[in-house]
C-alpha cells in the first residue's frame, strides 16, 4: 500500500500514466530515429518505421485497415477532421482562409465569412459529446452547416429513437451527412448505444463517427460497432500524449483540417513524431488485452461508491450516482447536494487525491459541466465531481481515499458559511 501522504491518482479519464514499456519504446526510439520520417534516405526510413508501426497497431486495435489510419496531434484533431470531411471542399478551403491559433484570416468574420466559404448540409450530434466535437460542430454552424442537437435521457443515455428523429427533422432542412455519437461518455462513463445508431444512420443514408477515445483499450470492439470513422488518443491508453488517429471506412474522402506538405496523404501536414508513434504502437498493442483488466475494476468502483456514499451520508449529505444503466467499469461520477464539485476537488488535491469535476479541456471555466447540465440540470451539475480509477489503483487505495474524502467533508463543514 502506498504512504497515506502519497498522490492517489483517481483521473484516469483525463489522462493515463504512461506505461514502463511505452517509455521504454520511446527512449529507444530516440536515440534511433531522429532523422525526419519523411526523408527517403536509411536514416529517415528508419524513423518512418516507427510511424508505420503504429499505424498497424491502432488498425489492429481498431478493426480498421492500416491503409485507411491518419495519425493526428490526439483526439481532438482526430474528432475535428471527421467532422469537417462531410461538407465539402469548402472545409479545406476554408481552412486556407485561416490564420495562425485558428484565427480568421483577415476581412473574414467571426465564423469564417465568405473567406471560409459556406458549407452546406446538416450535422447531427448529441449534447453530451467532448468539447472538440460540440465546438467543432458549432463552428460548423457558422459557416452553414444546419446542425441538430440530441437531448440526452437523464441516465446519460442518447436514445437511437431521438437519433432516429433528430435525423428527419434535420432532412426535412438539409441533407443529413453526418452524425457523431461517442462510445463512452468522457465524465459519466455511461456506454452509447452505437451499433443500434449505426443500423439508424446507415438505413438513413448518413455516416457515423465514433468518438472512441474513452472506449479503445478499455471496452471491446463491438463498442464502436458500424462506425465509419473512429477517433482515437493514445495518451488514454497508456501512451504518450500529442498523437492519435482517425481511423475510416474504405472509400471515405477525408478533407485536411490543416494545410502544407504531403504527410499522412497530405492529410495530417508537419513533420512527424517518431518517437511518439513508438509510444503509440506499444500502448495500441497492450491495449488489445487492456478491456478484460478494466472489466476486472468494476468491484472496485462499486466499491469506491459505496464507500464514498457511507462517508457522504454520516456528513449529512450522501452523493447522488450521474449516469445510469450500461456503464464502463472505470468510471463513478457523483453529485453531492450543498457543495460545490471544484471545491470538493481542491479540497481533495490538497489531501492527496487527484480527482476532477467534468472533462480536463474544460478545466478553470466557471460554467458547470454541460454533459451533467444536458443530463439533469446545472444544480447537479455544479456539485459533481469524477472519480476514475484504472490498471494500477489497488482496493486500498479506495479505502484510503474514503477517509481522506471523509476529512474534507468534515473540514468544509466546519467553516464559517460564506468563507
Amino acid at each position: 500500500m502506498r504512504p497515506a501522504s502519497s498522490v492517489i491518482y483517481l483521473d484516469w479519464n483525463a489522462t493515463t500514466p504512461p506505461h514502463p514499456e511505452v517509455l521504454a519504446a520511446m527512449q529507444a526510439a530516440a536515440e534511433v530515429a531522429w532523422a525526419n520520417p519523411a526523408s527517403v534516405h536509411g536514416p529517415g526510413r528508419r524513423a518512418r518505421a516507427f510511424i508505420e508501426q503504429a499505424r498497424e497497431a491502432v488498425a489492429r486495435l481498431t478493426g480498421f485497415d492500416a491503409r485507411d489510419v491518419t495519425l493526428t496531434s490526439g483526439g481532438t484533431e482526430a474528432n475535428n477532421l471527421a467532422l469537417l470531411h462531410a461538407f465539402g471542399d469548402e472545409a479545406a478551403a476554408g481552412a486556407a482562409g485561416a490564420g495562425a491559433a485558428g484565427e480568421p484570416a483577415a476581412g473574414a468574420g467571426a465564423s469564417g465569412g465568405a473567406a471560409a466559404g459556406r458549407l452546406h448540409g446538416a450535422l447531427v450530434v448529441s449534447r453530451i459529446e467532448h468539447p472538440s466535437v460540440t465546438r467543432a460542430a458549432e463552428g460548423l454552424a457558422g459557416r452553414g452547416v444546419h446542425v441538430a442537437w440530441v437531448d440526452p435521457e437523464p441516465s446519460g443515455r442518447v436514445a437511437p429513437e431521438a437519433i432516429a428523429a433528430a435525423i428527419d427533422r434535420a432532412a426535412a432542412v438539409a441533407p443529413v451527412r453526418l452524425v457523431s455519437l461517442q462510445a463512452v461518455n468522457h465524465e459519466t462513463g455511461v456506454v452509447q448505444p452505437v451499433a443500434e445508431a449505426a443500423a439508424i444512420v446507415h438505413a438513413r443514408g448518413a455516416r457515423l463517427h465514433v468518438d472512441a477515445v474513452q472506449a479503445v483499450g478499455r471496452l471491446p470492439p463491438e463498442a464502436w460497432a458500424g462506425a465509419d470513422l473512429v477517433s482515437v488518443a493514445a495518451h488514454k491508453i497508456r501512451g504518450p500524449k500529442g498523437i492519435g488517429a482517425l481511423a475510416v471506412r474504405p472509400g471515405i474522402r477525408l478533407r485536411p483540417v490543416l494545410l502544407g506538405g504531403a504527410q499522412e496523404r497530405g492529410l495530417r501536414p508537419g513533420t512527424q513524431d517518431p518517437v511518439a508513434a513508438a509510444g503509440f504502437a506499444v500502448a495500441a498493442r497492450r491495449a488489445l488485452g487492456a478491456p478484460a483488466r478494466y472489466a476486472a475494476l468494476a468491484p472496485l468502483r462499486d466499491r469506491l461508491e459505496a464507500e464514498l456514499t457511507q462517508v457522504g451520508r454520516a456528513a449529512g449529505a450522501p452523493p447522488v450516482r450521474n449516469g445510469e444503466g450500461a456503464r464502463a467499469s472505470h468510471v463513478a461520477n457523483l453529485s453531492w447536494p450543498g457543495w460545490r464539485g471544484d471545491e470538493l476537488c481542491a479540497a481533495l488535491d490538497l489531501e492527496g487525491v487527484a480527482v476532477s469535476s467534468g472533462a480536463a479541456c474544460s478545466a478553470g471555466t466557471a460554467e458547470p459541466s454541460p454533459v451533467l447540465t444536458a443530463m439533469l440540470g446545472p444544480e447537479r451539475a455544479a456539485s459533481a465531481v469524477r472519480f476514475s480509477i484504472g490498471e494500477d489503483t489497488t482496493e486500498a487505495d479506495l479505502v484510503e481515499v474514503a477517509r481522506r474524502v471523509a476529512r474534507v467533508l468534515a473540514r468544509l463543514r466546519s467553516l464559517p458559511a460564506g468563507s
